[in-house]
């Protein structure tokens, strides 16, 4: 088996060494970079499994970066976890509307950025179980949702949706009409070892109906229960 590729792009060497010595011992091959041009050649040269991201590089920032990488074929969809010595709740949610899968606060554990390493490799490797009863596809009205070959389309386009984006929809829509807090979704989707907060949740649900909604600010398939969380809803079956 392959090991896992991870690049570690922090301008601080003390913090890249700490985590390339300890996650290396897990049996992770890391690939070191100090800011965002030294990132992108080795990205652009080398396949990489993960990015652990400081978002305040020289430069061109960690968020800047990580935009670039979601704008390369190779990266669309490839796990990023954002390091940052600030907990400001705007910081988090830009990381998170950008594409990144998880924030991390400095100082932090190495235990528990293992954790969230392992927890997101999980989701884009697995995501969650179809029982053999589920459906293979999904249709409602405009949106098609291929369980099978991990596919989203609407209107008969491609839709390209990030392994946890493309689990959280089809949760939801697998459980059609019924009402789920934000508190359960983290349970399910992001699972036991999360140690994010519920606003996640939310980042996460604005971001997939900027991408399966025809007017996000209007939902038709992912609806707001005010007080409650969120549902699924079938347009076409109004």
């Amino acid at each position: 088996m392959m090991r896992k590729k991870i690049l570690v792009v922090d301008d601080e060497p003390s913090i890249v060494e700490l985590i390339s010595y300890n996650l290396t011992k897990e049996g992770y091959e890391i690939l070191k970079a100090y800011d965002a041009d030294e990132a992108l050649k080795i990205a652009r040269n080398e396949p990489v499994d993960m990015f652990i991201v400081d978002i305040m590089l020289p430069g061109m920032d960690g968020f800047e970066l990580v935009r670039t990488l979601r704008s390369m074929e190779d990266y669309r969809t490839v796990p990023v976890i954002f390091l940052s010595a600030k907990s400001e709740e705007f910081d988090k949610v830009l990381g998170l509307e950008i594409g990144g899968d998880d924030y991390i606060t400095k100082p932090f554990s190495i235990r528990e950025l293992s954790a969230r390493i392992k927890a997101v490799f999980r989701r884009a490797e697995g995501g969650l179980k179809i029982p053999d009863e589920k459906p293979k596809k999904i249709v409602a009205k405009d949106l098609e949702i291929d369980v099978e070959r991990y596919e989203v389309k609407v209107r008969g386009k491609p839709v390209n949706l990030t392994p946890l984006e493309f689990d959280l929809l089809r949760f939801l829509a697998e459980n059609e009409g019924k009402v789920f807090t934000r508190e359960v979704l983290l349970d399910r989707l992001w699972g036991f070892d999360y140690y994010g907060d519920t606003r996640t949740v939310d980042v996460h649900i604005r971001r997939l109906r900027t991408k399966i909604e025809e007017d996000p600010s209007n939902p038709k398939y992912i609806l707001t229960v005010r007080g409650k969380g969120y549902k699924f809803k079938d347009p076409g079956k109004e």
